[in-house]
């Protein structure tokens, strides 16, 4: 019996393993039916390779050597294709690119294909991937894949993949023949604010408007047209959610470029038009530490950017108390003459950045904490990037409070700013007070540059397309405020972000110009005049 038993196992695997291969060799059957039969005998065959070979044919791996049919898993190689057996997974040796032929697979066969693939993963030990599975399923399985989506969620203990199968299994639900299945489907669906389950349910409101013998209750259509509502307002809640971290990440990107002109402008009364140069040149210093990281340091990429932030400051810094020594401290009381002189600056440094690092943009990475985004519903999509922005521009705020408030120096700041003559018979070094609190201003404009460095292009050109917005900022939150600093910063990010889906972007920022300039018609000092004697001076 053992013995009969011995000779069987090998005569019945061998059998089961014809079976598959005839399986596999349907993939590449003319008529598209026939594959898609292989496709799901493959899925529901419980074989470990059936995953793979499914996925190869996704991807285009999957081929038949002319000269004897022989399916195969083809990987380029120079001059053809290094070849392996889909059954065994063995290599067979290596073709020319004319003695394959590509398996091909149209859209609707990709669709029938993720689907599938799906299948195979629910049980995945990884539940992102189970999650992946349910939402490569949704909108391709049918009513055939109800009892595999249902039993996976009956099991399933992770909330992130038992919402998605959810989905999935309502999504295809939505193709059963008795009315009160679809209809509680449709009420599945209403609850998830995202554009594939919009497009399933109009799509089935549109088939039941259509006439269509399945979908001809009325009350489908009236759970249709409900759940689509539902959705609908979901998406425009979301959307509004999106456009507000969008504003608020634009006036944080305002107030990085604009606090250091608040204390240059704003505090000491000097028309800076180099301020956009003193960012473009912390922009630069991101890419010089990177560079220098990449080939000394890769390994400790992601604490480059940490790197940056000291050196940005402490060189730009250095800059701007050299500007004000050499130049800006011969020209106080004189604003049109400090404006020409700082504008003249502004073409010398961008000239001297070009003769360096050339006219192109130049390459900043970002580090892996910053790269990718924190995915809501109704697809919206908070990239990590402006998320840490938004952090590092409240942090920075935060410090310079701080710093102005509860500080000698910024006793020292405040003291000459409000009376220059009684601080310095208060033995005030009134001097050095002011190429300190000109370099404080721009080394905050070059921290700006490094966090502009992520979002934006590294160029010459950089600091150009901020002055204008710093500007518009300080004047509109109040000259010499740094609250009206933040608060004018979020409130012009906030109204751009929402005037830009209906007025566009360049015709947004025109009546965002044309409102400040009706603003500081009625109140020419701002949203926050500064009071007492430093507002006389």
């Amino acid at each position: 019996m053992l013995l009969a038993l011995w000779l069987f196992l090998p005569v019945a695997a061998g059998a089961q393993d014809s079976g598959f291969g005839a399986l596999v060799e349907a993939l590449a059957a003319k008529e598209f039916a026939a594959r898609v039969e292989a496709i799901d005998a493959l899925a529901r065959s419980g074989d470990a390779r059936a995953e793979e070979i499914l996925r190869a044919l996704l991807d285009g791996r999957l081929f038949r050597v002319k000269a004897d049919d022989r399916i195969v898993y083809a990987d380029r190689i120079e001059g053809g294709y290094r070849l392996a057996d889909p059954l065994t997974g063995a290599e067979s040796g290596e073709a020319g690119r004319r003695d394959v032929r590509k398996i091909k697979a149209n859209n609707k066969l990709r669709a029938i294909l993720r689907g599938a693939i799906g299948a195979l993963t629910l049980r995945h030990p990884d539940p992102a991937r189970r999650a992946a599975a349910a939402d490569a399923m949704f909108g391709t399985a049918g009513p055939e894949a109800t009892d595999a989506l249902a039993a996976a969620l009956e099991t399933e203990t992770h909330a992130r993949a038992a919402e998605r199968l959810r989905r999935a299994l309502a999504g295809a639900r939505l193709a059963a023949e008795a009315p009160e299945t679809r209809i509680a489907a449709l009420a599945v669906l209403a609850e998830f604010p995202d554009p594939e389950a919009r497009t399933a349910v109009a799509r089935a409101l549109a088939e039941a408007d259509g006439g269509a013998p399945a979908d001809a209750d009325p009350a489908v259509r009236a759970a249709a047209a409900a759940a689509l509502d539902a959705i609908d307002d979901s998406i425009a809640r979301w959307r509004l959610v999106g456009n507000l971290f969008q504003g608020i990440s634009l006036g944080s990107v305002l107030l990085l470029a604009a606090i250091g002109l608040a204390i240059t402008f704003g505090v000491m009364g000097i028309i800076n038009m180099a301020h956009g140069e003193m960012v473009m040149l912390g922009a630069y210093t991101t890419y010089v530490v990177q560079e220098a990281f990449r080939r000394h340091w890769a390994e400790a990429f992601d604490w480059s950017l940490a790197a940056a932030l000291p050196a940005a400051f402490v060189l730009v810094g250095a800059v701007g108390v050299a500007v004000e020594r050499g130049v800006i401290r011969f020209l106080y009381g004189r604003p049109l003459e400090t404006l020409l002189a700082t504008w003249g600056l502004s073409l010398i440094l961008q000239q001297a950045v070009r003769s360096v690092f050339g006219p192109t943009n130049r390459e900043v990475g970002n580090p892996g904490f910053m790269t990718g985004a924190l995915e809501l519903a109704g697809g919206v999509a908070l990239t990590w990037n402006r998320i840490w922005i938004v952090v590092f521009a409240l942090t920075v705020f935060a410090l310079l409070m701080a710093l102005i408030a509860r500080t000698r120096f910024g006793l020292r700041m405040r003291a000459v700013t409000q009376n220059r003559p009684m601080a310095a018979n208060m033995g005030i070094r009134a001097g050095w007070v002011d190429a300190l609190t000109f370099g404080l201003g721009c080394g905050i404009a070059g921290m700006a540059g490094v966090a502009l460095s992520q979002i934006d292009n590294v160029s010459p050109n950089l600091g150009r397309n901020y002055i204008v917005d710093s500007f518009m900022v300080v004047v509109f939150g109040g000259v010499g405020n740094l609250w009206g600093t933040l608060v004018g910063a979020m409130s012009l990010g906030i109204a751009n972000k929402f005037l830009e889906p209906w007025a566009g972007a360049v015709l947004g920022k025109i009546l965002i110009l044309v409102g400040i300039v009706l603003f500081i018609q009625k109140r020419p000092r701002g949203l926050f005049p500064r009071k007492g004697r430093a507002a006389e001076n």
